[in-house]
């Protein structure tokens, strides 16, 4: 299987190291795993063909959502 090396800077890799961590796994089978996910996300063929075909009034433009009432996230 072939290898890749990365260069990445300290904090991101202490937060991959912590993912590890918890999920009990490779440093190398965590970013394996996500870039696996990564790009096997795609829409189906034709989705953007879609686009308009619906005639409803139902669907409408949501409000805006405030977002200064968002939870700050918690960092890794």
């Amino acid at each position: 299987m072939p290898q890749l090396s990365l260069y990445i800077d300290d904090n991101t890799l202490r937060k991959i190291e912590t993912i590890a961590k918890i999920n009990e796994t490779s440093i190398s089978k965590l970013v394996s795993g996500i870039l696996k996910d990564y790009f096997s996300k795609s829409w189906p063929e034709g989705f953007k063909n879609l686009f308009g075909s619906i005639s409803d009034d139902t669907f409408v433009v949501p409000d805006e959502v405030n977002l200064n009432l968002d939870v700050k996230r918690e960092e890794l």
